[in-house]
C-alpha cells in the first residue's frame, strides 16, 4: 500500500539539521544546524553581559572607595582643624570644658566640623563629642545662643550621635557612671534646646532612653546597692528621667508624638512592673508624677483604635530605620501584662488611687484596658479566688507566666463594685446624642465588660451583679438600667437583625475573621507584606466583632438576671429594678437565640472551616525520616480563637452562653406559656422524613469514635511506659512511636471535627432538644435503647449462659434474685448492686411470701415489672430511720439534703470515730444505696416500665444537664435559680424574695454570709430531735454582713448551697447509677417535665379509644370469629367512656400500677393491657395482676353494677392479688 500520493513506497530520508537527539537513546548531535547557532549566539550574548556587569561593578566599587577615601581625608583635615581650634595655645591641650567658646560663631563652626567628621566607632571621636557638648553647655550658660539658621540641624545631628553612644553604653557589660552622666547631661541640654524637634521624631529617642533606664534600673536591684563602675547609678538615672520628660512637658505641635513614643517604649519595661518594695519602683512613681495621664491615655487609645496592638509596629519600624534593633515587646504575654499594669497604675495615680468609679467612666481607659485584657489569657491573676470555683465548672491550666505582686494588684483593682457598677456613668444618656455615637459607646462599654468577665472567670457572678446593680445604685435617676441599655444596643445591631430574619446568615457572621490578623501576625513575611485586605472589609469585620461583644455582654447579664428573677417578676415585664424585658421583646430575643443556637450546633463544621483547612495542611509523611524534626521546628505560634472576629472568643464559650440562656427562657415558657404554639420547633431546617434513622446513624458513629478514643488513650499509656525505659539503640523506634502519638493526636482533633460534621442532629438533640417534637425524641430514645439491648445481647456471654441455665434447670446465676415481700429494696440492693450496668440485662425474680415460701409463677416480664414498682415504692416511702428521699410542699421527691449529716451524727452517737474503717464503710454504703436507686429508676426507663413516682423539677433538671457536648460531668452544669428554691422550700423562697425586694437597709436585718442546716439526730422521738449546724457560704462569711449591694450574691450563694452543695454527694451518687443504665446524652434530649413523663407517663387525658384498640382478651372474653366483643366487655368500655379523667386514671393505676398513659400511646405498653373473666358472681369485686397489666373482670350483667364494683376496687385497692 502506498504511504503517499507519489506512488513511491520507499521511505524518505530523514535529515537532522538541529543537532538535537532524534530519540531518547540517540547520541548528541554535532552542533551543526540553525538551533545550535542560535544557542551559541545566546551564550555569547550572556557572556558579554556578564563582562559588562563585572566592569560596572568594579567601577561602582572604585567610585565608592574613592568617595570613602576622600571623605576620610576630609574628615582627618577637619578633625585636625577642630583639634587645633580646641587646643590651648599655652598648654597644647584641649580647653577645659568649663571654658566657654568666645563667640557663637566659633561654637557653630566647631559644631559644623564635629558633626561632619565624627565617627562614633572610635573612642577619640566619642571623647570629642563629649568635650564639645559639655563646653557648649557652659557657653550657653554664659551667653545664651539663639537657635536660628544651621543651629537646629546641627544640634539634631549632635543629639543623634549622643543617643547612639548612649545606646552603645547601655549594651556594655560594665557602665562607667561618670562618662554616662556626662553624655546624659549633654543629651538633656540638647533636648531642652530642641523639645519640638525631638518630639517630632521621638521614636529612637525614647527607645534608647528606655533601654538605658531599664539597664540602670536593673543595677539598682543588685545587692551592692546600684553601684556601677565609676560611681552611683541613681544620679545617672535621675538625669535620664529628667531628659525623658522634657518633650512631654513642653506643649508643642508634636507633643502627642512624644507621648505615643513614650507609651510604646516605657510602659512595658521590666522596671515599670517592679514590685513596690523595689528601688526600681521609684522610676514608675517619678514618671507618674509628671506625665499628663489624660494625654497619654488619649494617644494610646487613638493608636489602638486605629490598628490595635499592631500599632506599636510602626514604632518598631521607625527604630529599625535608625539602624537599631527593636524587639517586639508587645508580642509576649509578660510584656502586655506589664503594659496593662503600668497603664492602670498611671490611671489610678492620676485619681489619687481613689474614685474607683472613674476607672470605667473614662472612655480611653475603657478602650485600652479592654484591648489588653482581650489579648491576655484568662484567669492568670485570679488565683486568689480559685476556691470559689469556676463559673463554668471547668478549670483550665494557668499559663506559665509569672505575675508579680505589683501587676497583680493593679489588674485586680479593676474588679471593684464602684468601677464596674458605674460602667455606664460616662454614657451619653442625652437624647441629643446621635445614633452612631450611642452605638459606638455601647460597643466600647460592652468590650470592656466582656473583657473583664472573660479575664476574671471565677468572679463572674460578682461582676455580673455589680453591672446589674450599678445602674440603680449610682445616684443618677436618669441613667438607663444596664440590661435595657445593652438590650437596646443589641436590637440596633446588624448582627441581631440579620440572624433574627435568617438563621442561615449566622454562619458567615460567626466564622472567624482572621484573614487580616494572620496577615499582620506574619510580621515581615512575604505574604504579610504583600497582601492586605481592603479597608472597607476590615472596617466591616471590626463592626461585626464589636456588635458580637454587645450581644454577648447582654446575654451574660440577662442570664444572671434570670437566675434571681422569679416567674412573677419575669412575666410582669418590669421588676423592682426595671431590668426585666417586655414579653413581646422576649419573643424576638428567643427567636434570635433559637436561630443562633441552631446554627452553632448544626453548622459547627461550616463555622470552623478554617480550623479544618489548617488541620488538613499538617498531614504527616510516612516516608520522610525527618518528618518529626520538621514538625517540631516548624511549630506555628498558638493563635487564640476569634469566633465572629472577637479575639479570645471560642465556639464552645458562645455555645455554652447561648445554650444556657435559651434553656432558661424555654423553661419559663414551659411553666407558663407566653410564646406561640410550636415557637421553639426548627423542623423547617431539617428533613424530618428520615430524621430518626439519621440520628441513630449519628449515635452509632459517635459510639465508634468513643471506642477509637479509648483505644488511642490506651496506646498513649503504653507509649508513656515505653518512653520511660529509654533503651539504647532504639532511637528510630522511639521516633516512630512519637510520630504515631502525634498522628493519634491529629486523629482525635479530626474526630471532634468529624463528629460536628456528621452528627449535627445529635448535637441539637443533646443541647437544644426542644427544637425537635417531643414524640420524635421519645421514638429516638426508644430506638437507642433497642439498639443497646441488641448490642448487649449479642456481646454478653454471661447472659447467654444464664438463659441456658434456666432452660436446662441449672443453678441460679447473678441475674436471679429471691425477694422477700416487705423487704424489696434491701434484698434487691444486697443481690443486684454488684451487677453494675449489667442490670440492663433481663433479670429473674422469685418473690417470697411472709412465710418464706416462693410464690408460684413464671416471670415472662410481669414479675420483673412488679419487682421494679415494688422496689421504688419501698425505697421512696418514709421510714423510721434516715430517709433517702424527702418531699416538698407539692409532695414531689428529691434527695434528702441532710442524709449524710444525719448518718454521720448517728455514727458519732454510736461511738464510731470519724475516719475509721467502719465509719467510712457506712458512709459509702449509703451512697451506694443512692447509686443503686438511680440504677433502678434507669432500669424502669430502659425497660419502658412506668412507675408512679414524681420527682421535684429542680432534681429532674439535674438529670437533663448530665449530658451534652459541652456540659460537665454529673451535676456541675446545673445552675440553681430562685424558682428552683421555690420548688424546694416555699418558706425559704418567700424569705429570699422579701430580702431581694426589701426597700430599707438590708444590713439592719443582721444577716451574714452563713447558713444554718437542720439535721435530725433522733428519728424515733416524737417530735424528731434535731440539731442546728451553721456553715459559711463563703470564706469568712460570718464576718461579712449582707447589704443592699451584695444581697443578690447572698441569694445566689444560698440557692447554690440548698440546691447544689448540700445534696451534692447524694445527687451525684444517684446520677452515677442512673447514667450507668441510661446514657447521659440520651437524658439530655428532654427537659425536666419530659423526663417525668418518661418515668411515670403522660399527664394528658386517658384516650379510651386508644386503650381499647390495644387491649388483649383472655378466657371467655376472647373475641371469636364473628369479631364481636363479649357483652360484659362492651359494658366495660361504655362505662370507661362515661367516667371522668380522674376516675379513668384510678382504674388505669388499679390495673397497671401507674395512673398515666405511655408516652407513645397504649400500643407501647408492656405487657399489654389485658382483660379476662373471673366468674359470674355479681357480688365479686374486680381484681388485677399489675405485674402483667391484667384486669380480672367478673361477667356483670348490668352497667350500674359494673361501674359501682369497678370504681370501688379502683379507689380502695381491694381485690389485689398476684397470678
Amino acid at each position: 500500500m502506498f504511504t503517499s500520493f507519489t506512488g513511491n513506497t520507499r521511505r524518505p530520508r530523514q535529515v537532522n539539521l538541529s543537532g538535537r537527539k532524534t530519540h531518547a537513546f540517540g547520541s548528541t548531535g554535532t552542533g551543526a544546524g540553525s538551533q545550535a547557532a542560535i544557542d551559541r549566539a545566546q551564550q555569547e550574548r550572556a557572556q558579554r553581559q556578564r563582562e559588562r556587569d563585572i566592569l560596572k561593578g568594579a567601577q561602582v566599587i572604585q567610585r565608592i572607595y574613592r568617595g570613602y577615601a576622600a571623605r576620610r581625608r576630609i574628615a582627618e583635615v577637619l578633625r585636625k582643624e577642630w583639634d587645633a581650634a580646641e587646643e590651648d595655645s599655652g598648654t597644647g591641650q584641649l580647653h577645659e570644658i568649663s571654658t566657654p567658646y568666645t563667640s557663637a560663631e566659633e561654637s557653630l563652626a566647631q559644631l559644623g566640623k564635629l558633626v561632619r567628621f565624627a565617627n562614633i566607632r572610635t573612642d577619640d571621636d566619642q571623647r570629642r563629642i563629649r568635650h564639645y557638648g559639655l563646653r557648649q553647655m557652659n557657653t550657653h550658660a554664659s551667653h545664651p545662643i539663639s537657635l536660628v539658621g544651621p543651629w537646629v540641624s546641627r544640634y539634631l545631628r549632635l543629639q543623634s550621635l549622643v543617643l547612639t553612644i548612649l545606646y552603645q553604653q547601655s549594651k556594655r557589660p560594665e557602665i562607667d557612671s561618670d562618662v554616662l552622666l556626662d553624655y546624659l547631661h549633654v543629651l538633656h541640654f540638647l533636648t531642652t534646646q530642641l523639645p519640638s524637634q525631638t518630639a517630632q521624631d521621638s521614636s529612637s529617642f525614647y527607645f534608647i532612653l528606655a533601654s538605658l533606664v531599664s539597664r540602670i534600673g536593673s543595677t539598682l536591684e543588685r545587692p551592692e546597692g546600684g553601684r556601677v563602675e565609676g560611681g552611683d547609678a541613681s544620679t545617672a538615672l535621675k538625669v535620664a528621667l529628667e531628659t525623658v520628660i522634657v518633650p512631654l512637658k513642653h506643649v508643642t505641635g508634636y507633643t502627642t508624638n512624644a507621648y505615643e513614643s513614650f507609651g510604646y517604649a516605657f510602659l512595658a519595661l521590666d522596671v515599670m512592673g517592679a514590685v513596690s518594695t523595689s528601688p526600681a519602683s521609684k522610676i514608675r512613681g517619678f514618671l507618674a508624677d509628671v506625665v499628663n495621664y489624660k494625654l497619654l491615655a488619649n494617644v494610646v487609645a487613638s493608636a489602638i483604635k486605629q490598628s490595635g496592638l499592631r500599632s506599636r509596629r510602626s514604632f518598631e519600624n521607625a527604630i529599625r530605620k535608625s539602624g537599631l534593633h527593636a524587639h517586639r515587646d508587645w508580642d509576649d504575654v509578660s510584656s502586655r501584662l506589664r503594659l496593662l499594669g503600668s497603664f492602670i497604675y498611671f490611671h489610678r495615680h492620676a485619681h489619687n488611687f481613689g474614685n474607683a468609679e472613674a476607672y470605667s467612666a473614662h472612655g480611653d481607659f475603657v478602650l485600652v484596658v479592654s484591648t489588653l485584657l482581650n489579648s491576655l489569657p484568662s484567669g492568670i491573676v485570679d488565683d486568689s479566688y480559685a476556691g470559689l470555683g469556676d463559673e463554668t465548672g471547668s478549670r483550665s491550666a494557668p499559663p506559665a507566666v509569672e505575675v508579680n505582686d505589683f501587676v497583680k494588684e493593679q489588674i485586680l483593682s479593676l474588679v471593684n463594685q464602684e468601677g464596674i457598677g458605674n460602667l455606664l456613668a460616662g454614657s451619653t444618656g442625652s437624647q441629643q446624642a446621635s445614633e452612631t455615637e450611642k452605638i459606638e459607646e455601647a460597643r466600647q462599654l460592652a468590650n470592656y465588660a466582656l473583657a473583664v468577665l472573660r479575664f476574671f472567670p471565677r468572679r463572674g457572678d460578682e461582676i455580673r451583679m455589680w453591672l446589674y446593680l450599678g445602674s440603680s445604685t449610682g445616684g443618677i435617676p436618669s441613667r438607663k438600667p444596664t440590661i435595657r441599655y445593652f438590650w437596646e444596643a443589641t436590637k440596633r445591631s446588624s448582627v441581631f437583625s440579620t440572624i433574627l430574619r435568617d438563621s442561615r446568615a449566622a454562619v458567615s457572621l460567626l466564622r472567624p475573621k482572621d484573614h487580616h490578623e494572620n496577615a499582620t501576625n506574619s510580621g515581615s513575611s512575604a505574604l504579610g507584606s504583600l497582601w492586605r485586605p481592603a479597608q472597607q472589609e476590615v472596617d466591616k469585620a471590626a463592626q461585626i466583632a464589636d456588635e458580637w461583644r454587645v450581644i454577648l455582654v447582654f446575654v451574660e447579664l440577662y442570664s444572671f438576671v434570670l437566675k434571681v428573677t422569679d416567674d412573677e417578676e419575669f412575666f410582669s415585664g418590669g421588676g423592682s429594678r426595671d431590668n426585666a424585658l417586655p414579653l413581646d421583646e422576649i419573643k424576638d430575643l428567643s427567636t434570635f437565640l433559637k436561630n443562633l443556637g441552631f446554627t452553632l450546633y448544626f453548622n459547627a463544621a461550616d463555622i470552623n472551616v478554617s480550623e479544618e483547612a489548617e488541620a488538613s495542611s499538617t498531614s504527616l509523611s510516612f516516608y520522610n525520616p525527618t518528618v518529626l524534626e520538621q514538625v517540631e521546628v516548624q511549630k506555628k505560634p498558638i493563635t487564640e480563637p476569634a469566633v465572629g472576629g472577637v479575639s479570645g472568643l471560642s465556639l464552645d464559650y458562645i455555645k455554652g452562653l447561648v445554650t444556657g440562656l435559651i434553656r432558661m427562657v424555654y423553661e419559663r415558657d414551659s411553666r407558663r406559656k407566653f410564646l406561640p404554639e410550636n415557637h421553639w420547633l426548627m423542623t423547617s431546617r431539617l428533613d424530618m422524613t428520615g430524621f430518626i434513622s439519621a440520628v441513630v446513624e449519628e449515635e452509632e458513629a459517635r459510639n465508634r469514635l468513643e471506642e477509637e478514643e479509648d483505644e488511642d488513650a490506651n496506646m498513649d499509656d503504653e507509649d508513656g511506659q515505653d518512653d520511660e525505659l529509654q533503651l539504647i539503640g532504639t532511637g528510630r523506634a522511639q521516633q516512630q512511636r512519637r510520630i504515631e502519638q502525634l498522628q493519634r493526636q491529629q486523629r482525635r482533633a479530626s474526630r471532634r471535627r468529624y463528629l460536628q460534621q456528621v452528627a449535627p442532629r445529635l448535637e441539637i438533640l443533646q443541647n437544644m432538644p426542644f427544637f425537635i417534637p417531643f414524640t420524635t425524641r421519645v421514638k429516638i430514645f426508644r430506638q437507642f435503647v433497642a439498639d443497646d439491648m441488641t448490642k448487649r445481647m449479642s456481646a454478653d456471654s454471661d447472659w447467654r449462659t444464664h438463659q441456658l441455665d434456666l432452660l436446662l434447670g441449672g443453678r441460679p446465676t447473678r441475674f436471679q434474685a429471691e425477694i422477700r415481700r416487705g423487704h424489696e429494696f434491701e434484698d434487691a440492693y444486697d443481690q443486684f448492686y454488684q451487677l453494675g450496668s449489667d442490670l440492663k440485662n433481663p433479670i429473674r425474680i422469685i418473690f417470697q411470701d411472709q412465710f418464706g415460701a416462693a410464690e408460684a409463677g413464671i416471670d415472662g416480664g410481669g414479675v420483673t415489672k412488679e419487682f421494679l414498682t415494688s422496689v421504688t415504692n419501698r425505697a421512696f416511702e418514709p421510714s423510721g430511720s434516715i430517709d433517702m428521699f424527702v418531699t416538698n410542699d407539692q409532695h414531689l421527691l428529691y434527695p434528702n439534703p441532710s442524709a449524710l449529716e444525719e448518718l454521720k451524727e448517728s455514727l458519732k452517737q454510736a461511738g464510731l470515730a470519724p475516719g475509721s474503717d467502719v465509719y467510712r464503710d457506712e458512709i459509702l454504703d449509703l451512697l451506694r444505696r443512692y447509686e443503686f436507686l438511680g440504677r433502678i429508676i434507669g432500669k424502669c426507663m430502659y425497660e419502658g416500665i412506668l412507675v408512679d413516682v414524681n420527682f421535684a423539677p429542680f432534681f429532674l433538671r439535674k438529670w437533663a444537664l448530665t449530658g451534652g457536648s459541652s456540659a460537665a460531668s454529673k451535676e456541675s452544669s446545673y445552675r440553681p435559680t430562685l424558682n428552683d428554691v421555690r420548688d424546694l422550700d416555699e418558706g425559704l423562697y418567700q424569705g429570699l424574695y422579701q430580702l431581694k425586694t426589701y426597700a430599707g437597709d438590708v444590713e439592719d436585718l443582721g444577716l451574714n454570709f452563713t447558713v444554718t442546716d437542720t439535721i435530725v439526730v433522733d428519728a424515733n422521738s416524737t417530735p424528731k430531735k434535731t440539731k442546728a449546724v451553721t456553715k459559711d457560704l463563703k470564706p469568712d462569711g460570718s464576718n461579712i454582713p449582707v447589704t443592699n449591694e451584695n444581697r443578690l450574691v447572698y441569694i445566689s450563694y444560698m440557692a447554690r448551697h440548698r440546691l447544689q452543695n448540700q445534696p451534692y454527694r447524694q445527687t451525684a451518687a444517684f446520677l452515677r447509677g442512673l447514667s450507668s443504665m441510661i446514657d447521659p446524652s440520651w437524658l439530655s434530649m428532654f427537659n425536666h417535665s419530659e423526663l417525668q413523663t418518661l418515668v411515670s407517663g403522660t399527664h394528658t387525658s386517658i384516650d379510651i379509644n386508644d386503650l381499647r384498640r390495644n387491649t388483649e382478651y383472655g378466657g371467655v372474653y376472647v373475641i371469636g370469629d364473628d369479631g364481636l366483643e363479649h357483652p360484659t366487655v362492651q359494658l366495660f368500655w361504655k362505662v370507661m367512656k362515661e367516667l371522668s379523667d380522674g376516675e379513668r386514671r384510678a382504674v388505669l393505676k388499679f390495673v397497671t400500677s401507674t395512673p398515666r398513659a405511655p408516652l407513645l400511646g397504649f400500643a407501647t405498653l408492656q405487657p399489654k393491657f389485658s382483660i379476662r373473666d373471673s366468674g359470674q358472681d355479681q357480688d365479686r369485686l374486680p381484681s388485677t395482676s399489675t405485674c402483667v397489666n391484667l384486669l380480672k373482670l367478673p361477667m356483670y350483667k348490668d352497667e350500674e353494677t359494673l361501674k359501682e364494683k369497678l370504681l370501688y376496687s379502683a379507689f380502695s385497692g381491694a381485690g389485689f392479688d398476684l397470678s
